[in-house]
Protein backbone atom coordinates (compact mmCIF):
# COMPACT_ATOMS: atom_id res chain seq x y z
CA UNK A 1 0.00 0.00 0.00
CA UNK A 2 1.40 3.38 -0.96
CA UNK A 3 2.30 5.80 1.87
CA UNK A 4 -0.15 8.66 2.44
CA UNK A 5 1.44 12.17 2.32
CA UNK A 6 1.68 13.82 5.69
CA UNK A 7 -1.09 16.28 6.37
CA UNK A 8 -0.76 19.64 8.07
CA UNK A 9 -2.21 18.11 11.21
CA UNK A 10 0.33 15.34 11.19
CA UNK A 11 3.20 17.76 10.67
CA UNK A 12 2.02 19.97 13.55
CA UNK A 13 1.57 16.95 15.80
CA UNK A 14 5.04 15.74 14.95
CA UNK A 15 6.56 19.17 15.66
CA UNK A 16 4.90 19.37 19.08
CA UNK A 17 5.89 15.82 19.93
CA UNK A 18 9.46 16.60 18.89
CA UNK A 19 9.58 19.65 21.15
CA UNK A 20 8.13 17.61 23.99
CA UNK A 21 10.62 14.80 23.52
CA UNK A 22 13.54 17.22 23.30
CA UNK A 23 12.70 18.63 26.72
CA UNK A 24 11.69 15.34 28.35
CA UNK A 25 13.60 13.81 31.24
CA UNK A 26 13.07 11.22 33.95
CA UNK A 27 13.05 11.71 37.74
CA UNK A 28 16.83 11.58 37.77
CA UNK A 29 17.08 14.40 35.23
CA UNK A 30 18.24 12.09 32.43
CA UNK A 31 17.13 13.22 28.98
CA UNK A 32 18.26 15.21 25.95
CA UNK A 33 18.57 18.42 27.96
CA UNK A 34 20.22 16.75 30.93
CA UNK A 35 22.77 15.05 28.68
CA UNK A 36 24.13 18.39 27.41
CA UNK A 37 23.30 20.75 30.27
CA UNK A 38 26.62 20.45 32.06
CA UNK A 39 28.52 21.06 28.82
CA UNK A 40 26.83 24.37 28.06
CA UNK A 41 28.82 27.56 28.50
CA UNK A 42 27.45 30.61 30.30
CA UNK A 43 26.22 32.32 27.12
CA UNK A 44 24.71 29.03 25.93
CA UNK A 45 22.81 28.63 29.20
CA UNK A 46 21.32 32.10 28.68
CA UNK A 47 20.49 31.22 25.06
CA UNK A 48 18.76 27.98 26.05
CA UNK A 49 16.85 29.84 28.78
CA UNK A 50 15.51 32.30 26.19
CA UNK A 51 14.59 29.48 23.79
CA UNK A 52 12.76 27.56 26.53
CA UNK A 53 10.88 30.69 27.49
CA UNK A 54 9.90 31.31 23.88
CA UNK A 55 8.66 27.73 23.55
CA UNK A 56 6.66 28.08 26.77
CA UNK A 57 5.09 31.40 25.69
CA UNK A 58 4.10 30.08 22.27
CA UNK A 59 2.78 26.85 23.81
CA UNK A 60 0.67 28.94 26.18
CA UNK A 61 -0.72 30.95 23.28
CA UNK A 62 -1.50 27.70 21.46
CA UNK A 63 -3.39 26.40 24.51
CA UNK A 64 -5.52 29.56 24.59
CA UNK A 65 -6.34 29.27 20.88
CA UNK A 66 -7.12 25.56 21.16
CA UNK A 67 -9.40 26.21 24.15
CA UNK A 68 -11.15 29.07 22.33
CA UNK A 69 -11.80 26.77 19.33
CA UNK A 70 -13.17 24.09 21.64
CA UNK A 71 -15.38 26.62 23.43
CA UNK A 72 -16.71 27.95 20.10
CA UNK A 73 -17.63 24.42 19.03
CA UNK A 74 -19.06 23.47 22.41
CA UNK A 75 -16.64 20.58 22.83
CA UNK A 76 -16.63 20.81 26.58
CA UNK A 77 -20.37 20.14 26.80
CA UNK A 78 -20.41 17.32 24.28
CA UNK A 79 -17.48 15.64 26.00
CA UNK A 80 -19.39 15.65 29.28
CA UNK A 81 -22.88 15.12 27.86
CA UNK A 82 -24.02 18.69 28.36
CA UNK A 83 -22.85 19.16 31.93
CA UNK A 84 -19.22 20.18 31.40
CA UNK A 85 -17.44 23.51 31.48
CA UNK A 86 -14.52 25.14 29.73
CA UNK A 87 -12.59 25.08 32.99
CA UNK A 88 -13.18 21.36 33.43
CA UNK A 89 -12.21 20.67 29.82
CA UNK A 90 -8.91 22.53 30.27
CA UNK A 91 -8.13 20.68 33.52
CA UNK A 92 -8.85 17.32 31.88
CA UNK A 93 -6.70 17.91 28.82
CA UNK A 94 -3.90 20.05 30.30
CA UNK A 95 -3.12 18.47 33.70
CA UNK A 96 -0.20 20.82 34.41
CA UNK A 97 -2.65 23.73 34.43
CA UNK A 98 -4.43 22.24 37.44
CA UNK A 99 -1.64 23.77 39.54
CA UNK A 100 -2.24 27.26 38.19
CA UNK A 101 -3.65 28.93 35.10
CA UNK A 102 -6.55 26.71 34.04
CA UNK A 103 -9.14 29.25 35.17
CA UNK A 104 -7.49 32.16 33.34
CA UNK A 105 -7.19 30.27 30.06
CA UNK A 106 -10.76 29.01 30.29
CA UNK A 107 -12.16 32.46 31.06
CA UNK A 108 -10.30 34.26 28.27
CA UNK A 109 -11.08 31.56 25.70
CA UNK A 110 -14.75 31.59 26.61
CA UNK A 111 -14.91 35.40 26.41
CA UNK A 112 -13.38 35.27 22.92
CA UNK A 113 -15.73 32.53 21.72
CA UNK A 114 -18.83 34.25 23.07
CA UNK A 115 -17.93 37.62 21.53
CA UNK A 116 -18.18 36.34 17.92
CA UNK A 117 -21.53 36.48 16.13
CA UNK A 118 -22.69 33.14 14.82
CA UNK A 119 -21.04 31.99 11.63
CA UNK A 120 -18.22 34.53 11.82
CA UNK A 121 -15.58 32.27 13.41
CA UNK A 122 -12.63 31.60 11.13
CA UNK A 123 -9.82 29.07 11.22
CA UNK A 124 -7.72 31.81 12.82
CA UNK A 125 -10.25 32.54 15.57
CA UNK A 126 -12.71 35.43 15.78
CA UNK A 127 -13.55 36.87 12.37
CA UNK A 128 -15.75 39.62 13.81
CA UNK A 129 -16.58 41.25 17.12
CA UNK A 130 -14.44 43.16 19.59
CA UNK A 131 -11.59 40.61 19.63
CA UNK A 132 -11.22 40.94 15.86
CA UNK A 133 -11.11 44.75 15.92
CA UNK A 134 -7.52 46.05 16.28
CA UNK A 135 -8.83 49.42 17.53
CA UNK A 136 -10.76 47.95 20.45
CA UNK A 137 -9.10 46.99 23.80
CA UNK A 138 -10.11 43.35 23.23
CA UNK A 139 -8.48 43.29 19.79
CA UNK A 140 -5.34 44.99 21.07
CA UNK A 141 -4.95 42.39 23.81
CA UNK A 142 -5.88 39.38 21.63
CA UNK A 143 -3.31 40.30 18.98
CA UNK A 144 -0.57 40.02 21.61
CA UNK A 145 -2.07 36.93 23.25
CA UNK A 146 -1.90 34.78 20.10
CA UNK A 147 1.79 35.65 19.62
CA UNK A 148 2.61 34.48 23.14
CA UNK A 149 3.70 37.93 24.33
CA UNK A 150 0.73 38.29 26.69
CA UNK A 151 -0.54 35.47 28.89
CA UNK A 152 -4.14 34.75 29.78
CA UNK A 153 -3.87 36.20 33.29
CA UNK A 154 -2.42 39.51 32.07
CA UNK A 155 -4.90 39.73 29.21
CA UNK A 156 -7.86 39.31 31.56
CA UNK A 157 -6.41 41.82 34.06
CA UNK A 158 -5.97 44.52 31.39
CA UNK A 159 -9.46 44.00 29.99
CA UNK A 160 -11.05 44.13 33.45
CA UNK A 161 -9.20 47.35 34.27
CA UNK A 162 -10.28 48.92 30.97
CA UNK A 163 -13.90 47.86 31.59
CA UNK A 164 -13.73 49.48 35.02
CA UNK A 165 -12.20 52.72 33.73
CA UNK A 166 -13.86 53.09 30.32
CA UNK A 167 -16.56 55.53 31.40
CA UNK A 168 -13.94 57.67 33.17
CA UNK A 169 -11.71 58.00 30.08
CA UNK A 170 -11.95 60.17 27.01
CA UNK A 171 -13.36 57.85 24.28
CA UNK A 172 -10.49 58.44 21.87
CA UNK A 173 -7.96 57.59 24.58
CA UNK A 174 -9.26 54.09 25.39
CA UNK A 175 -7.02 52.26 22.84
CA UNK A 176 -4.00 54.23 24.04
CA UNK A 177 -4.70 53.29 27.66
CA UNK A 178 -5.17 49.62 26.69
CA UNK A 179 -1.79 49.58 24.95
CA UNK A 180 -0.08 51.38 27.83
CA UNK A 181 -1.48 49.04 30.47
CA UNK A 182 -0.58 45.99 28.40
CA UNK A 183 2.98 47.26 27.95
CA UNK A 184 3.25 47.90 31.69
CA UNK A 185 1.94 44.42 32.50
CA UNK A 186 4.37 42.76 30.06
CA UNK A 187 7.21 44.54 31.85
CA UNK A 188 6.13 44.19 35.48
CA UNK A 189 3.43 41.52 35.69
CA UNK A 190 -0.34 41.31 35.88
CA UNK A 191 -0.46 42.09 39.60
CA UNK A 192 1.08 45.51 39.04
CA UNK A 193 -1.39 46.68 36.37
CA UNK A 194 -3.93 48.25 38.80
CA UNK A 195 -1.19 50.52 40.12
CA UNK A 196 -1.24 52.62 36.93
CA UNK A 197 -5.01 53.10 37.02
CA UNK A 198 -4.84 56.47 38.75
CA UNK A 199 -2.07 57.64 36.40
CA UNK A 200 -4.16 56.71 33.36
CA UNK A 201 -7.21 58.57 34.72
CA UNK A 202 -5.07 61.60 35.49
CA UNK A 203 -3.63 61.70 31.95
CA UNK A 204 -6.54 60.47 29.82
CA UNK A 205 -9.60 60.88 32.05
CA UNK A 206 -12.61 63.10 31.47
CA UNK A 207 -12.42 66.58 33.06
CA UNK A 208 -12.80 66.40 36.85
CA UNK A 209 -12.88 62.59 36.85
CA UNK A 210 -9.80 62.18 39.05
CA UNK A 211 -11.27 64.53 41.66
CA UNK A 212 -14.47 62.48 41.74
CA UNK A 213 -12.55 59.20 42.03
CA UNK A 214 -10.48 60.37 44.97
CA UNK A 215 -13.51 61.92 46.68
CA UNK A 216 -15.20 58.52 46.54
CA UNK A 217 -12.15 56.89 48.06
CA UNK A 218 -12.66 58.64 51.39
CA UNK A 219 -15.55 56.37 52.33
CA UNK A 220 -13.32 53.35 51.72
CA UNK A 221 -10.61 54.40 54.16
CA UNK A 222 -10.69 52.60 57.51
CA UNK A 223 -8.72 51.60 60.57
CA UNK A 224 -9.97 48.50 62.34
CA UNK A 225 -10.26 48.01 66.07
CA UNK A 226 -7.31 46.17 67.66
CA UNK A 227 -7.32 42.39 67.43
CA UNK A 228 -5.06 40.20 69.57
CA UNK A 229 -3.26 37.69 67.36
CA UNK A 230 -1.21 34.64 68.25
CA UNK A 231 1.93 35.62 70.12
CA UNK A 232 0.10 38.50 71.82
CA UNK A 233 0.77 40.86 68.91
CA UNK A 234 -2.10 43.31 68.46
CA UNK A 235 -3.12 43.54 64.80
CA UNK A 236 -4.86 46.36 62.93
CA UNK A 237 -6.16 46.54 59.38
CA UNK A 238 -5.61 49.85 57.62
CA UNK A 239 -6.65 51.27 54.24
CA UNK A 240 -5.96 54.89 53.32
CA UNK A 241 -6.75 57.32 50.54
CA UNK A 242 -3.79 58.50 48.43
CA UNK A 243 -3.69 61.76 50.38
CA UNK A 244 -3.74 59.97 53.74
CA UNK A 245 -1.11 57.48 52.60
CA UNK A 246 1.16 60.30 51.41
CA UNK A 247 0.86 62.06 54.78
CA UNK A 248 1.53 58.84 56.69
CA UNK A 249 4.61 57.98 54.65
CA UNK A 250 5.92 61.52 54.97
CA UNK A 251 5.62 61.20 58.75
CA UNK A 252 7.04 57.71 59.29
CA UNK A 253 9.34 57.41 56.27
CA UNK A 254 12.33 59.29 57.73
CA UNK A 255 11.87 57.62 61.13
CA UNK A 256 11.72 54.10 59.70
CA UNK A 257 14.99 54.12 57.78
CA UNK A 258 17.76 51.83 59.05
CA UNK A 259 19.85 53.74 61.59
CA UNK A 260 23.24 52.11 62.15
CA UNK A 261 25.22 53.78 64.92
CA UNK A 262 28.51 55.11 63.57
CA UNK A 263 29.79 55.96 67.05
CA UNK A 264 29.25 52.59 68.75
CA UNK A 265 29.40 50.50 65.58
CA UNK A 266 25.99 48.92 66.29
CA UNK A 267 24.06 47.74 63.24
CA UNK A 268 20.35 48.35 62.94
CA UNK A 269 19.09 44.77 62.75
CA UNK A 270 15.40 45.60 63.09
CA UNK A 271 13.23 44.24 60.23
CA UNK A 272 11.53 46.82 58.02
CA UNK A 273 8.13 46.03 59.53
CA UNK A 274 9.39 46.62 63.06
CA UNK A 275 11.02 49.91 62.06
CA UNK A 276 7.78 51.15 60.48
CA UNK A 277 5.70 50.09 63.49
CA UNK A 278 8.05 51.86 65.90
CA UNK A 279 8.05 54.96 63.70
CA UNK A 280 4.24 55.05 63.72
CA UNK A 281 4.19 54.62 67.51
CA UNK A 282 6.69 57.47 67.87
CA UNK A 283 4.54 59.79 65.73
CA UNK A 284 1.38 58.93 67.68
CA UNK A 285 3.17 59.35 71.02
CA UNK A 286 4.50 62.75 70.04
CA UNK A 287 1.11 64.03 68.86
CA UNK A 288 -0.66 62.75 71.99
CA UNK A 289 2.01 64.24 74.25
CA UNK A 290 1.87 67.65 72.54
CA UNK A 291 -1.92 67.70 72.72
CA UNK A 292 -1.93 66.84 76.40
CA UNK A 293 0.86 69.28 77.25
CA UNK A 294 -0.99 72.08 75.44
CA UNK A 295 -3.91 71.68 77.88
CA UNK A 296 -1.60 72.38 80.83
CA UNK A 297 -3.13 69.63 82.95
CA UNK A 298 -1.51 66.89 85.04
CA UNK A 299 -1.96 64.60 82.06
CA UNK A 300 0.64 66.49 80.08
CA UNK A 301 2.71 63.34 79.63
CA UNK A 302 2.05 61.02 76.70
CA UNK A 303 0.39 58.30 78.81
CA UNK A 304 -1.42 57.96 82.10
CA UNK A 305 -0.72 54.82 84.10
CA UNK A 306 -3.33 53.44 86.52
CA UNK A 307 -1.57 51.20 89.02
CA UNK A 308 -3.60 48.44 90.63
CA UNK A 309 -1.54 47.29 93.60
CA UNK A 310 -1.90 46.11 97.18
CA UNK A 311 -0.58 48.23 100.01
CA UNK A 312 2.48 46.10 100.86
CA UNK A 313 3.67 46.11 97.26
CA UNK A 314 3.07 49.84 97.05
CA UNK A 315 5.47 50.46 99.93
CA UNK A 316 8.19 48.39 98.24
CA UNK A 317 7.56 49.94 94.82
CA UNK A 318 7.97 53.52 96.06
CA UNK A 319 10.90 53.33 98.50
CA UNK A 320 11.06 57.07 99.20
CA UNK A 321 7.98 59.27 99.00
CA UNK A 322 9.95 62.49 99.44
CA UNK A 323 10.39 63.22 95.74
CA UNK A 324 10.56 66.48 93.90
CA UNK A 325 7.53 65.80 91.75
CA UNK A 326 4.64 68.14 91.12
CA UNK A 327 1.34 66.79 92.37
CA UNK A 328 -1.84 67.59 90.43
CA UNK A 329 -5.18 65.99 89.73
CA UNK A 330 -6.87 64.52 86.71
CA UNK A 331 -6.17 63.27 83.22
CA UNK A 332 -6.74 64.57 79.70
CA UNK A 333 -8.90 63.05 77.02
CA UNK A 334 -5.91 62.27 74.79
CA UNK A 335 -4.11 60.13 77.36
CA UNK A 336 -3.66 56.38 77.23
CA UNK A 337 -4.64 54.79 80.55
CA UNK A 338 -2.87 51.68 81.84
CA UNK A 339 -3.62 49.58 84.94
CA UNK A 340 -0.17 48.52 86.17
CA UNK A 341 -0.76 45.63 88.55
CA UNK A 342 2.25 44.75 90.65
CA UNK A 343 0.35 42.89 93.34
CA UNK A 344 -2.75 40.86 94.12
CA UNK A 345 -6.35 41.87 94.63
CA UNK A 346 -9.70 42.45 92.92
CA UNK A 347 -8.98 40.07 90.09
CA UNK A 348 -5.89 42.07 89.15
CA UNK A 349 -3.26 39.76 87.73
CA UNK A 350 -0.08 39.84 89.84
CA UNK A 351 3.11 41.05 88.25
CA UNK A 352 1.65 42.56 85.11
CA UNK A 353 -0.08 45.63 83.73
CA UNK A 354 -3.46 45.71 82.06
CA UNK A 355 -4.72 48.38 79.65
CA UNK A 356 -7.97 50.01 80.72
CA UNK A 357 -10.46 52.60 79.44
CA UNK A 358 -9.43 52.38 75.77
CA UNK A 359 -9.96 50.24 72.65
CA UNK A 360 -6.94 48.19 73.76
CA UNK A 361 -8.68 47.24 77.00
CA UNK A 362 -7.47 44.03 78.72
CA UNK A 363 -4.17 44.01 76.82
CA UNK A 364 -1.58 42.64 79.24
CA UNK A 365 1.75 44.45 79.66
CA UNK A 366 4.86 43.07 81.29
CA UNK A 367 6.29 44.86 84.36
CA UNK A 368 9.30 45.97 82.31
CA UNK A 369 7.05 47.67 79.74
CA UNK A 370 5.06 49.35 82.51
CA UNK A 371 8.30 50.69 84.00
CA UNK A 372 9.32 52.02 80.60
CA UNK A 373 5.96 53.72 80.05
CA UNK A 374 6.20 55.27 83.52
CA UNK A 375 9.31 57.19 82.40
CA UNK A 376 7.09 59.51 80.39
CA UNK A 377 3.74 59.08 82.07
CA UNK A 378 1.42 60.23 84.80
CA UNK A 379 0.97 57.70 87.60
CA UNK A 380 -2.45 57.24 89.18
CA UNK A 381 -2.13 54.56 91.88
CA UNK A 382 -5.24 52.44 92.49
CA UNK A 383 -4.39 50.72 95.81
CA UNK A 384 -6.03 47.38 96.63
CA UNK A 385 -6.26 45.70 100.02
CA UNK A 386 -5.55 42.06 100.76
CA UNK A 387 -9.18 41.15 99.96
CA UNK A 388 -9.29 43.13 96.75
CA UNK A 389 -11.12 46.17 98.09
CA UNK A 390 -10.03 49.56 96.77
CA UNK A 391 -8.24 51.42 99.54
CA UNK A 392 -7.33 54.59 97.68
CA UNK A 393 -7.33 56.16 94.24
CA UNK A 394 -4.24 58.35 94.19
CA UNK A 395 -3.58 61.70 92.62
CA UNK A 396 -1.89 62.10 89.26
CA UNK A 397 1.83 62.69 89.74
CA UNK A 398 3.47 64.78 87.03
CA UNK A 399 6.82 63.18 86.27
CA UNK A 400 8.34 65.93 84.13
CA UNK A 401 6.82 69.36 83.91
CA UNK A 402 6.63 71.31 80.70
CA UNK A 403 9.39 73.60 81.94
CA UNK A 404 11.64 70.66 82.73
CA UNK A 405 11.08 69.19 79.28
CA UNK A 406 11.96 72.48 77.61
CA UNK A 407 15.11 72.72 79.72
CA UNK A 408 16.07 69.22 78.56
CA UNK A 409 15.46 70.21 74.95
CA UNK A 410 17.87 73.13 75.30
CA UNK A 411 20.46 71.12 77.24
CA UNK A 412 20.50 67.86 75.27
CA UNK A 413 19.25 69.11 71.86
CA UNK A 414 19.00 65.52 70.52
CA UNK A 415 18.66 61.97 71.79
CA UNK A 416 21.56 61.49 74.20
CA UNK A 417 22.37 57.90 73.18
CA UNK A 418 25.83 57.85 71.55
CA UNK A 419 25.65 58.35 67.79
CA UNK A 420 21.92 59.19 67.66
CA UNK A 421 20.80 62.55 66.27
CA UNK A 422 17.01 62.32 66.60
CA UNK A 423 15.83 65.89 67.37
CA UNK A 424 14.74 66.80 70.89
CA UNK A 425 11.13 67.25 69.80
CA UNK A 426 10.93 63.54 68.95
CA UNK A 427 12.65 62.37 72.13
CA UNK A 428 11.24 61.38 75.52
CA UNK A 429 12.35 62.52 78.95
CA UNK A 430 13.88 59.47 80.60
CA UNK A 431 14.51 58.99 84.34
CA UNK A 432 18.14 57.90 84.65
CA UNK A 433 17.10 56.41 88.01
CA UNK A 434 13.67 54.97 87.28
CA UNK A 435 10.85 56.75 89.02
CA UNK A 436 9.46 53.51 90.43
CA UNK A 437 12.87 52.84 92.01
CA UNK A 438 12.74 56.15 93.85
CA UNK A 439 14.51 58.31 91.28
CA UNK A 440 13.88 62.06 91.55
CA UNK A 441 12.24 64.09 88.83
CA UNK A 442 14.86 66.75 88.25
CA UNK A 443 17.30 67.66 85.49
CA UNK A 444 20.25 66.06 87.26
CA UNK A 445 18.67 62.63 86.80
CA UNK A 446 17.03 63.09 83.39
CA UNK A 447 18.06 62.69 79.75
CA UNK A 448 16.36 62.74 76.36
CA UNK A 449 16.01 59.44 74.48
CA UNK A 450 14.31 58.63 71.19
CA UNK A 451 11.71 55.85 71.21
CA UNK A 452 14.13 53.27 69.81
CA UNK A 453 16.89 53.94 72.32
CA UNK A 454 14.41 54.41 75.17
CA UNK A 455 13.38 50.80 74.59
CA UNK A 456 17.00 49.72 74.16
CA UNK A 457 18.09 51.37 77.43
CA UNK A 458 15.33 49.60 79.36
CA UNK A 459 16.00 46.26 77.67
CA UNK A 460 19.75 46.37 78.33
CA UNK A 461 19.33 48.01 81.76
CA UNK A 462 21.72 50.91 81.04
CA UNK A 463 22.50 53.96 83.15
CA UNK A 464 23.98 57.38 82.41
CA UNK A 465 25.53 60.26 84.31
CA UNK A 466 24.75 63.97 83.97
CA UNK A 467 27.69 66.38 84.12
CA UNK A 468 28.65 69.87 82.91
CA UNK A 469 28.95 70.12 79.12
CA UNK A 470 32.12 68.56 77.73
CA UNK A 471 34.17 69.80 74.77
CA UNK A 472 31.46 68.48 72.42
CA UNK A 473 28.64 70.14 74.35
CA UNK A 474 27.30 66.83 75.66
CA UNK A 475 25.95 66.77 79.22
CA UNK A 476 25.04 63.06 79.41
CA UNK A 477 27.42 60.08 79.24
CA UNK A 478 26.03 56.56 78.94
CA UNK A 479 27.55 53.40 80.38
CA UNK A 480 26.80 50.94 77.57
CA UNK A 481 27.80 47.78 79.45
CA UNK A 482 24.67 45.60 79.84
CA UNK A 483 23.26 45.68 83.38
CA UNK A 484 25.06 48.89 84.34
CA UNK A 485 21.80 50.24 85.79
CA UNK A 486 21.41 47.38 88.27
CA UNK A 487 25.09 47.49 89.14
CA UNK A 488 25.16 51.22 89.97
CA UNK A 489 21.61 51.61 91.34
CA UNK A 490 22.47 51.16 95.08
CA UNK A 491 25.22 53.78 94.85
CA UNK A 492 22.94 56.28 93.15
CA UNK A 493 20.07 55.68 95.57
CA UNK A 494 22.38 56.28 98.54
CA UNK A 495 23.57 59.48 96.90
CA UNK A 496 19.98 60.61 96.32
CA UNK A 497 19.09 59.95 99.97
CA UNK A 498 22.10 61.92 101.15
CA UNK A 499 21.16 64.83 98.89
CA UNK A 500 17.59 64.82 100.19
CA UNK A 501 18.78 64.64 103.79
CA UNK A 502 21.12 67.57 103.13
CA UNK A 503 18.28 69.57 101.56
CA UNK A 504 16.04 68.89 104.56
CA UNK A 505 18.80 69.85 106.99
CA UNK A 506 19.48 73.08 105.07
CA UNK A 507 15.80 73.95 105.07
CA UNK A 508 15.55 73.35 108.84
CA UNK A 509 18.67 75.42 109.47
CA UNK A 510 17.32 78.35 107.48
CA UNK A 511 14.01 78.13 109.32
CA UNK A 512 15.86 78.23 112.65
CA UNK A 513 17.90 81.24 111.53
CA UNK A 514 14.77 83.11 110.53
CA UNK A 515 13.23 82.30 113.92
CA UNK A 516 16.28 83.76 115.78
CA UNK A 517 16.25 86.92 113.66
CA UNK A 518 12.57 87.58 114.36
CA UNK A 519 12.52 90.07 117.34
CA UNK A 520 8.86 90.87 117.14
CA UNK A 521 5.87 90.79 114.89
CA UNK A 522 6.51 92.25 111.43
CA UNK A 523 5.05 95.61 110.53
CA UNK A 524 2.11 94.77 108.25
CA UNK A 525 2.33 98.15 106.52
CA UNK A 526 5.99 97.98 105.55
CA UNK A 527 6.55 97.82 101.78
CA UNK A 528 2.80 97.58 101.13
CA UNK A 529 2.10 97.28 97.35
CA UNK A 530 -0.05 99.96 95.70
CA UNK A 531 -3.79 99.50 95.78
CA UNK A 532 -4.12 98.78 92.04
CA UNK A 533 -1.50 96.00 92.31
CA UNK A 534 -3.37 94.37 95.17
CA UNK A 535 -6.63 94.63 93.20
CA UNK A 536 -4.99 92.98 90.18
CA UNK A 537 -3.68 90.15 92.38
CA UNK A 538 -7.14 89.58 93.82
CA UNK A 539 -8.76 89.47 90.38
CA UNK A 540 -6.12 87.10 89.07
CA UNK A 541 -6.53 84.84 92.10
CA UNK A 542 -10.30 84.77 91.71
CA UNK A 543 -10.02 83.91 88.00
CA UNK A 544 -7.56 81.12 88.81
CA UNK A 545 -9.88 79.77 91.49
CA UNK A 546 -12.80 79.73 89.07
CA UNK A 547 -10.73 77.95 86.43
CA UNK A 548 -9.50 75.47 89.02
CA UNK A 549 -13.04 74.72 90.22
CA UNK A 550 -14.32 74.19 86.67
CA UNK A 551 -11.38 71.98 85.79
CA UNK A 552 -11.68 69.97 89.03
CA UNK A 553 -15.42 69.43 88.46
CA UNK A 554 -14.79 68.18 84.93
CA UNK A 555 -11.90 65.99 86.06
CA UNK A 556 -13.90 64.43 88.89
CA UNK A 557 -16.74 63.58 86.51
CA UNK A 558 -14.38 61.96 84.00
CA UNK A 559 -12.51 60.05 86.67
CA UNK A 560 -15.73 58.86 88.36
CA UNK A 561 -16.96 57.52 85.01
CA UNK A 562 -13.68 55.70 84.37
CA UNK A 563 -13.59 54.27 87.90
CA UNK A 564 -17.19 53.11 87.71
CA UNK A 565 -16.44 51.35 84.42
CA UNK A 566 -13.42 49.65 85.98
CA UNK A 567 -15.39 48.49 89.03
CA UNK A 568 -18.22 47.15 86.86
CA UNK A 569 -15.71 45.16 84.82
CA UNK A 570 -14.05 43.79 87.95
CA UNK A 571 -17.43 42.72 89.38
CA UNK A 572 -18.32 41.07 86.08
CA UNK A 573 -15.00 39.21 85.95
CA UNK A 574 -15.35 38.12 89.60
CA UNK A 575 -18.90 36.89 88.98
Amino acid sequence: MSETPATDVARLRAALEGARDALACDAAGVGPLGDVLTRLSGPELAEFMRLADDVKARAGAAQIRVTAEAAHRGEFTSARRGVGSVHGWVRDNAPSLRQDGAGHIAQLAQDVACSVPGGLWSTQGPGAGAYADPDQPEGIVWARVITGEVGARLGLKVLREISRMEEMLMPQAVPTVAKAMTDFGVQWGAGEVPKVRTEMIARFGRPGELDDVQDRLRSGAYLSSPRLNDGDVTAYELALTPQQAAMLEAAIGPLSRPAPNEVTGERDLRPAGQRRAEALAAVCGRVAGEDAAAKATPGGASTTVHVGINLDDLLSLFPDTDTDTDTDMGATETEHTVDASAGAGAGVKAGCGRVMVSRAQATVLSPAIVRQMACDADIIPVVFGADGEILDVGRAVRLFTEGQRRALWHRDKTCTYPGCDVPAGWAKAHHLIHWVDGGPTDLGYAALLCQRHHTHVHDKRLIAAVHPPDEHGASVTWDLSPGSYDRDLPTHLNQIRRERAKQRATAQQRAAQRARLDTGPPDPWVDQPPEHVIQAWVEEWMADEQDRERWETRRNAEFDDALATMLDEERTNTA
